[in-house]
């Protein structure tokens, strides 16, 4: 372990093994983690605090911090969401709450308060089923690259599957010769979400047949990452391995292509695919183990769907409706 009289960046590799370790996170999660410190270390350099150590931190650091985020923009040129903001305190907050558990002074983790997110703030983007279906039919069948997109897409939607769960799967997870010959018509897979959560996912037939029809025009001998980059020279297993900021873009290219109303992420597939779900009569319970949340109170983002769907039995079944 570290001396706490060392300073904060040194401590983060520390954190990772901690949290990965001790707190039973996924790799992934661990990843996500220091994607979020990443900022916050940035901002330390670029204020000459790349040496401060945990017990020098204060209050007025961590208040210029949360300004910096409520005033930093994205590539698009859009100020960070609040909730987006938050992701970056979070991270923040566990390790200080990593310093406390180490016995190395610093601020308590309960200094770090999060932006107040509104109602507007909470919305969702999602997809209607037409519009998912007009997404889905972007990609050119005809090149290498058009085949594996439809299959991403398709895996995306059929799955309500994060894009690290995705881009982390593997060739070896699935029977080839079965779908290939289309003798399997529907799949269910069990992962590791976040925070280590096993959940199973389900592939739909359609989407199984164009996932089988990317299979077959795989020509690299099979390496172990299910999705590949085509751009990328053949090198270890992991080195064609699509990134997941490589499925945003392709995400991004068809809703362009596609003329959608909205920016849709891979995320806004997910919510596309839990909203789906609701509508067609799924009950809030059954999309929370789908979607592998933890807490309840993290589906109710879905809000947009139940309250209408209560408007409905209301209307249906209340006496004094029917007068």
């Amino acid at each position: 372990m570290r001396k706490s009289n060392e300073p904060i960046i040194k401590h983060i590799s520390d954190f990772l093994d901690y949290i990965e370790v001790e707190k039973g996170l996924s790799p992934i999660s661990a990843k996500n983690y220091h994607n979020f410190l990443k900022v916050f270390i940035t901002w330390l350099k670029d204020h000459h605090l790349n040496k401060i150590r945990p017990h020098e931190l204060t209050n007025k650091h961590i208040w210029d911090f949360r300004l910096y985020l409520s005033r930093k923009k994205d590539k698009q040129g859009h100020y960070l969401k609040k909730t987006t903001q938050s992701y970056y305190l979070r991270a923040l907050r566990q390790l200080l709450n990593y310093f406390t558990d180490k016995d190395i002074t610093s601020l308590p983790a309960e200094k770090i308060k999060l932006p107040k997110l509104t109602d507007k703030d909470r919305q969702i983007k999602f997809l209607t089923y037409k519009q998912v279906e007009h997404l889905l039919s972007m990609p050119d069948l005809t090149t290498l690259n058009g085949i594996r997109d439809r299959a991403i897409l398709e895996v995306l939607f059929s799955t309500g599957i994060r894009v690290s769960e995705l881009t982390s799967l593997n060739l070896k997870q699935f029977d080839l010769r079965g779908i290939i010959n289309d003798k399997i018509k529907d799949l269910e897979l069990s992962l590791a979400g976040k925070g280590g959560k096993i959940r199973t996912v389900y592939f739909s037939p359609r989407c199984l047949k164009f996932l089988g029809n990317y299979i077959k025009t795989r020509q690299d001998d099979l390496l172990a990452p299910l999705f590949i980059n085509y751009s990328r020279n053949a090198g270890d297993n992991d080195e064609k391995r699509l990134t997941p900021r490589a499925v945003e873009n392709l995400v991004k290219k068809y809703t362009m292509a596609a003329g959608l109303p909205i920016e849709a992420t891979p995320h806004t597939l997910r919510h596309s695919y839990a909203t789906d779900l609701l509508e067609q009569g799924a009950d809030l319970r059954s999309v929370q183990e789908l979607l592998g949340h933890s807490n309840i109170a993290t589906t109710q983002i879905y809000t947009h769907v139940t309250n209408r769907r209560l408007r409905d039995v209301y209307k249906k079944y209340h006496s004094g409706s029917r007068t």
